[in-house]
């Protein structure tokens, strides 16, 4: 081995913040990069889709109206509510024990059905960033098939800026990477922030490395599974932080993404006679 050769590895090894799974064949686990110094890029406007003010329907007679999108006003895309985004520790709300997630995505539309009892502190890190718009626009960008899907860098670096150190300490492992389950991405122990992955398929393998499931995909798993994986790992996070969806757009723009993400509600059941 050439010393060229040597210094190459060198520094790739130091980029890979967790342990890769199960063998040696298999792809590196979800990860995030550690926190650095390095002073962003100029943030780049991104343009996010308007939400989908879902209106619940009326109860009828007989039968319970179908859940319905919570629906974030035209404020969820202003600046107070993206100055918000900006204030990680400002959006401390509480999940409930049980909450949908719905994904419209370009892919097409998927549910996640997230349990507060599997992870406790990811259900509610996942709930506020769902509630709030911060997945909305964002890219799918790195896919891995048969493996995970990974997402959760937000369009636009000045937003993303404040997350890269608004660690989670971890959660027990409770349940098992399966297909369909949602776990949020680490650089290590105690480092979650805002990526999570979706598993395309049963990667127990995570499971003793520290990865603990917080909901799982109860509907449009067939559009998860249709998410653009030309690129696999090809995009580089440190890039999508620094300048946001300009440099994913111009160099990955067959990249699939999130439209909106919002919380649904049940409307209360109507009162019997």
């Amino acid at each position: 081995m050439t010393y060229a050769q040597f210094t190459t590895v060198i520094a790739l090894a130091a980029t890979l913040a967790v342990p890769t799974a199960t063998t040696q064949s298999a792809p590196a686990a979800p990860a995030q990069p550690k926190p650095a110094p390095a002073q962003p890029g100029k943030p780049v406007p991104a343009q996010p889709a308007k939400p989908a003010t879902a209106q619940p329907k009326k109860p009828a007679t007989s039968q319970p109206a179908k859940p319905a999108a919570t629906g974030r006003s035209s404020a969820a895309t202003s600046a107070a509510a993206k100055a918000k985004l900006k204030n990680p520790a400002a959006l401390k709300d509480i999940a409930p024990a049980e909450y949908r997630a719905a994904f419209d995505s370009s892919a097409g539309p998927f549910v996640i059905l997230v349990h507060r009892s599997w992870a406790p502190k990811g259900a509610d890190r996942f709930y506020n960033l769902v509630k709030y718009g911060f997945f909305d626009n964002g890219r799918f960008f790195r896919v891995m098939p048969n493996f995970m899907v990974q997402f959760g860098l937000h369009a636009d670096p000045a937003v993303q800026g404040p997350w890269r150190n608004a660690n989670l300490t971890d959660d027990p492992v409770t349940q098992s990477n399966r297909r369909g389950r949602i776990s949020f991405a680490t650089a290590g122990p105690n480092t979650r922030t805002t990526q999570v992955f979706i598993n395309f398929g049963d990667n127990t393998g995570l499971d003793r490395q520290g990865f603990a499931p917080f909901g799982e995909v109860v509907s449009g798993m067939e559009a998860v599974d249709k998410i653009n994986a030309q690129y696999r790992e090809q995009p580089d996070q440190g890039r999508i932080q620094s300048q946001g969806n300009g440099y994913l757009t111009k160099e990955f723009p067959k990249l699939d993404y999130v439209k909106t993400a919002t919380i649904v509600r049940t409307p209360a059941k109507p009162p019997t006679k």
